[in-house]
């Protein structure tokens, strides 16, 4: 009889370690894949907070043009396109040396890149390359060229189109281009170049 009640404590004994076990491995398991859902959580947290600003600054941090205009050059053809540029409204500061700029003109299409315009003899300089829109400020308080870091600066775009022409001459009267300048922070601002349909007697014409 005693022998019987032993053997039966000893199986009890036995059922309570293996439930003991179980417990402690099902504790383990619950707490490791908190664990994991707590590093998941806190990344996909993180990454929206990187999107969501990113996408931010692709919406704001864009340049304005607020006015634009070529030069005509002698043979009646727009050869050079200015655009004047301003911070647009809560952007950022904006570093146009850094930012890209598409023309898609009715010859050509390519991609430029930013160029600061240099001094000499207290004149700028406007000399890029067929790769190249060339930067100079018209208004700089602060003097940030090639930045735009107040509200109040405007910096001068220039694109040569005379460069951009399969023949070299620029921009005929009545022709077409569109302009995508993209800043560093991916946003982007469309303009589209319009030549009149008669520039003659003209030194400069809106476009």
């Amino acid at each position: 009889m005693k022998k019987l009640l032993r053997q039966k404590l000893s199986d009890r004994g036995q059922v309570g370690i293996g439930t003991l076990i179980v417990f402690i491995a099902m504790v383990l398991v619950a707490a490791i894949a908190a664990g994991v859902l707590i590093n998941t959580a806190g990344f996909l947290q993180t990454k929206s907070e990187q999107t969501g600003q990113e996408s931010s600054a692709q919406v704001s941090n864009r340049v304005q043009v607020v006015s634009a205009y070529g030069n005509v050059a002698n043979d009646d053809r727009v050869d050079f396109v200015n655009l004047t540029v301003m911070r647009g409204a809560g952007s950022d500061d904006i570093n146009l040396s850094s930012a890209t700029l598409e023309w898609i003109g009715p010859d050509t299409a390519t991609t430029l890149v930013g160029n600061n315009s240099t001094m000499e003899g207290g004149n700028y300089v406007i000399d890029p390359k067929s790769d190249e829109f060339e930067i100079s400020p018209i208004q700089d308080s602060s003097n940030t060229v090639p930045v735009l870091s107040e509200h109040e600066d405007r910096f001068r775009v220039t694109i040569p189109a005379y460069l951009l022409d399969d023949d070299g001459q620029g921009l005929e009267e009545g022709e077409e281009a569109k302009v995508k300048l993209t800043t560093q922070y991916g946003a982007v601002t469309l303009y589209r170049v319009t030549v009149p349909e008669s520039v003659s007697t003209k030194n400069a014409v809106t476009v």
